[in-house]
């Protein structure tokens, strides 16, 4: 990867990381959930997952993502359950209050943060497009 790219990538990295409280705040506020709670809500969405599995796609340890589930489980947000072919694994998966929640995550909408929205229709035009083509 050239330099160029890397500086590119930092530089977008930081202005979504530095600029994502307001939203990461909404979010909790309608959740009533820690974030990282909210964060593996999330990764549960698409199928159920070991709890390694979970806490690897969170970027937590083990003791940390089972922390998060047994409260999410208190609550009702997601059940464990066993393995179909292995038995010393339980699979978390969202429960109907579980689906709930992550709807009201997803209804909370991000808006450009005043440097991006400052950007001309040209220029947001242009990193559209380059976006675009790194879907490809």
């Amino acid at each position: 990867m050239s330099k160029a790219a890397d500086r590119v990538w930092n530089t977008l990295v930081n202005a979504v990381m530095d600029t994502r409280e307001d939203w990461r705040r909404r979010v909790i506020e309608a959740t009533g959930l820690s974030f990282g709670r909210v964060r593996a809500l999330k990764r549960l969405v698409d199928r159920p997952l070991a709890l390694n599995e979970l806490a690897r796609s969170m970027t937590v340890d083990a003791p940390a993502a089972t922390v998060a589930v047994n409260a999410l489980e208190k609550q009702g947000l997601v059940v464990r359950t066993p393995h179909p072919t292995n038995g010393r694994i339980k699979l978390v998966s969202l429960t109907p209050a579980g689906r709930a929640v992550v709807s009201r995550v997803k209804a909370v909408t991000e808006r450009a943060p005043a440097p991006f929205a400052n950007l001309s229709a040209r220029e947001l035009d242009v990193l559209e497009r380059a976006l675009e083509r790194m879907k490809e």
